[in-house]
């Protein structure tokens, strides 16, 4: 059985995260699946952000996008209150010295003066590389506990699906959400297309009573995959997926003896901040490595 290593926000142990230069270095790099997070501006624009408001460990302010904006400095603000313009003056490739909670200071390289991109330009990316043997994992950042921050879920998910279908990309994606309402409307709007189940402790309550069986929920819910937190797997919960035809998708998984006790329970994916780790193990193991993709030459040649 293939088994396959998702970089996680690009692969945000090394560059950083749910950026452009992240992303292509990951691509270079070589993964089965490219995982990005994307919420709605104020005008109504899908942009590249784990956080529904701007995270201060992952960007800086640099300037107000007009000299007299009220709305500045940014970070800190709802995504969802600001425009794109406004979100692009943020530097996002993390400017040193680095932020005190920013985890990943001593294997990330900084990226200073880089901008928030949106979903079409990681698509545009993506397609510069021809990246077909890659698949794009997209998830929609949505809080059913924080509606004023959060995008309505079927015009979110239309939106999202929509620019996956202009792109020629719905095929080979996949839709990804802690918030299951997203999975039904993807269920519906764009059938063919994989649809992962987020979980994990802190939210199962998010998506109403689950039972015993999450798993079984979850597919019911519309998912074609399970995408648990590594803390919640362990045999049963294998049983389980596998008894409601789910793979799953397991994260976030760092290191070598985790990755080794994962892949012994049987997952079908891995979900990491650290690909080359991964491509360790994997070669260690005999399995099918992803192909580097690129890198990009330039244009004419």
């Amino acid at each position: 059985m293939r088994v396959e290593i998702h970089g996680h926000r690009g692969a945000r142990g090394l560059w950083p995260e749910n950026t452009l230069p992240g992303m292509s270095r990951t691509l270079e790099l070589g993964v089965h699946a490219l995982e990005l997070d994307v919420a709605l501006t104020a005008d109504r624009r899908l942009v590249l952000t784990h956080d529904l408001t701007v995270s201060a460990v992952t960007s800086a302010d640099t300037r107000p996008v007009t000299p007299d904006d009220p709305a500045f400095p940014y970070v800190g603000k709802p995504i969802n209150s600001l425009s794109l313009a406004q979100l692009r003056t943020l530097d996002v490739g993390v400017r040193l010295p680095r932020h005190p909670d920013d985890v990943f200071a001593v294997t990330q390289v900084a990226m200073p003066d880089t901008r928030m991109p949106t979903l079409g330009a990681v698509l545009g990316l993506a397609g510069a590389y021809a990246a077909e043997g890659v698949r794009l994992h997209v998830e929609l950042k949505s809080d059913p506990t924080r509606p004023a921050l959060t995008a309505d879920p079927e015009l979110f998910t239309e939106m999202v699906i929509d620019e996956l279908d202009r792109h020629g990309r719905l095929r080979n994606a996949a839709i990804l959400s802690f918030d299951w309402r997203i999975l039904g409307c993807a269920a519906e709007l764009a059938p063919d297309t994989r649809r992962f189940a987020l979980i994990e402790l802190d939210t199962l309550d998010w998506n109403g009573p689950l039972g015993d069986d999450v798993p079984a929920a979850a597919r019911d819910a519309g998912a074609t995959t399970l995408s648990p937190e590594h803390a919640m797997v362990d045999e049963r919960l294998m049983s389980q997926a596998a008894a409601a035809g789910l793979d799953v998708a397991v994260w976030t998984v760092n290191d070598h003896a985790l990755a080794a006790r994962m892949l012994d329970l049987g997952v079908s994916g891995i979900v990491t901040d650290y690909p080359d780790r991964m491509r360790e193990v994997w070669q260690e193991r005999g399995l099918e490595l992803p192909e580097p993709v690129g890198p990009l030459k330039p244009v004419g040649v």
